[in-house]
């Protein structure tokens, strides 16, 4: 027999190996925004042989809750927890049968999720949501990465921890996010206290459905670095959240504290019940949780000092590794460990990139671009990008800043709004568009300059996530930043770094990085600069950070006092 040689046994194919040994698989989930995602992945070369999505039921509860239809406050952004568990039951199997495998040559699964997505739980990983007590309180649900109604708290943890010189707030630019446990915490304590007394943990989403499929409850070190403040050994002190509230003082110890797993270590085995979930054989390695974006790095082969991987989708997010501990500002974070064993993981982001596309494309754009669309075959989006392209650069005349979800990176201050400068009578929709696009890639430039600013330049920019079939944008970041563009081999970047996670649990590599060397994929270099656009952009870029920098940095608080007065209005 030869490499491509099958047997089958009385089943589903079954490969093997230029060896004759019977092929080994993985399967890796990305639990995104909107749905799940299943991978089914073959050990040996990380060729992903099977896939499918399902749709959270839910979706994303930002105005009413589902279960009661109560009118939601604003800035909440929540979720369902069955939603996640339903991805289990449908793409998993859906998965394995696409993919034409035998389970039973299944050894490991791995999984990602949104971050920070966080819930409240029973000591036995119960959500709090599913208690019939708790069904009409919003606080009882899953806080979604974009649920950013803790801004209040966020204000509060960052003043006293600059007030009171804390040594971690520098790990995070300087600044903590309302995305983040401890902001989301407070919150809970003081909105639905009764909540916060019921709940035993308050759990990442990422590690809570590792324990719906092992049965065990351990930290990533992943997300309880970057969105735990998890530092040197220790979360923030009990004095130091004391002094936020009283009644937060244990918060720390009694409701996040947990063991903590290294990424690509063992969670547990999968149960029973999860087996028959899934359709795995029971007792197959779990691999601790992950995150989506960090997860991403090996699977793009991202795993050396220098390499940035954006994952751009409904948000972006950056990762890159470095030798070295640098506090760099504005940063979402730095973690031992936090990307790939032995680095420092660095973490930035932008909270709104596909989403402010979508919102524009649903919002500002005529029907009769949506009839026009339709009849060329193509997209909204698609259309939209194809007249938007056509103009040089500078044409439209227009400058964005990218805060409709407020800004993560560099600003860390999700009180911050969208803006467009240069409107006229003669603005069409899709210039509106291409200005919007122009400004994430800005807000990308930011974060690049700040890493090189700091003593840590990016070497390599490299793109994963849903956007990767825009080319026009991808060349429009080349252009901004005057990088060269590689990009991820892969439409499941998350997914598949989450199998090679699983992988490593299951023992077939002794490393992260050794797996990614043979399951990961990067095409290098896909995009290239243009000088002349580049120059082009140059200019407008420094518009963007006047812009950045007045609203921003506080010169003109308006952004902020406009979303007070709306909460007033509304609540």
């Amino acid at each position: 027999m030869n490499g491509n040689d099958e047997v089958r046994e009385g089943g589903p194919a079954v490969s093997t190996g230029s060896s004759g040994v019977l092929d080994r698989y993985v399967v890796g989930i990305d639990f995104g925004t909107l749905s799940g995602r299943a991978v089914v992945v073959r050990v040996s070369d990380g060729a992903e042989l099977g896939t499918a999505v399902h749709e959270y039921k839910h979706a994303v509860m930002d105005t009413r809750l589902a279960a009661t239809g109560s009118t939601l406050p604003p800035d909440f952004a929540l979720q369902d927890p069955e939603d996640y568990r339903e991805v289990l039951r449908h793409a998993v199997p859906e998965a394995i049968k696409a993919a034409g495998v035998d389970p039973s040559q299944v050894i490991g699964i791995g999984t990602d999720f949104t971050a920070c997505t966080v819930l409240p739980t029973l000591d036995d990983g119960t959500p709090l949501c599913e208690l019939a007590e708790f069904r009409g309180e919003p606080h009882a649900y899953v806080k979604l990465w974009k649920h950013h109604s803790a801004q209040g708290q966020a204000d509060r943890i960052n003043a006293l921890g600059a007030a009171q010189g804390e040594k971690w707030l520098a790990r995070y630019g300087g600044q903590i996010s309302s995305e983040w446990e401890f902001a989301k915490g407070l919150e809970v304590l003081e909105a639905a206290p009764v909540v916060y007394e019921r709940m035993t943990h308050w759990v990442e989403a990422a590690d809570w459905i590792v324990w719906q499929l092992c049965g065990t409850y351990v930290r990533n070190v992943c997300t309880n670095g970057y969105k735990a403040i998890f530092q040197d050994g220790a979360y923030p002190s009990r004095e130091f959240l004391s002094a936020l509230n009283e009644d937060f003082a244990d918060f720390a110890v009694d409701k996040v504290a947990q063991p903590t797993g290294a990424l690509g270590a063992p969670a547990g085995l999968l149960t029973a019940e999860a087996a028959a979930w899934t359709g795995l054989p029971e007792g197959i390695a779990v691999a601790v949780g992950n995150v989506d974006a960090h997860v991403t790095a090996p699977a793009a082969r991202a795993v050396e000092p220098g390499q940035m991987v954006a994952i751009m989708g409904t948000s972006t997010c950056h990762v890159v590794n470095a030798d070295r501990l640098i506090e760099i500002p504005g940063m979402c974070g730095v973690v031992d460990g936090g990307i790939i064993d032995g680095l420092w993981g660095y973490e930035a982001g932008q909270s709104g990139v596909g989403d402010i596309f979508a919102w524009c494309a649903s919002n500002q754009v005529p029907g009769s671009y949506h009839e026009a669309a339709a009849a060329s075959g193509l997209t909204v989006h698609e259309y939209l990008t194809e007249l938007a392209f056509e103009e040089p650069v500078g044409a439209h005349g227009l400058v964005a800043l990218d805060w409709h979800s407020g800004n993560r990176s560099v600003l860390v201050n999700h009180e911050l709004s969208g803006v467009v400068v240069g409107f006229t009578l003669a603005t069409r929709a899709e210039q509106v568009y291409r200005a919007l696009i122009e400004a994430t890639a800005f807000g990308t430039r930011v974060i690049v300059e700040g890493f090189a600013s700091a003593g840590s330049p990016v070497t390599e920019f490299i793109v994963a996530g849903g956007l990767l079939k825009n080319r026009q944008l991808l060349q429009c970041y080349s252009d901004v930043l005057r990088m060269p563009l590689s990009t991820i081999g892969s439409e499941q970047g998350p997914a598949l770094g989450s199998a090679i996670h699983a992988a490593v649990a299951a023992k077939a590599y002794p490393d992260v990085r050794l797996a990614s060397e043979a399951m990961g994929r990067i095409d290098r270099d896909t995009y290239l600069p243009d000088a002349q656009r580049a120059d082009a952009y140059d200019a407008l870029f420094a518009e963007y950070i006047r812009l950045h920098d007045y609203f921003g940095r506080g010169a003109n608080d308006v952004m902020r006092r406009l979303k007070a007065r709306r909460r007033e209005v509304l609540t």
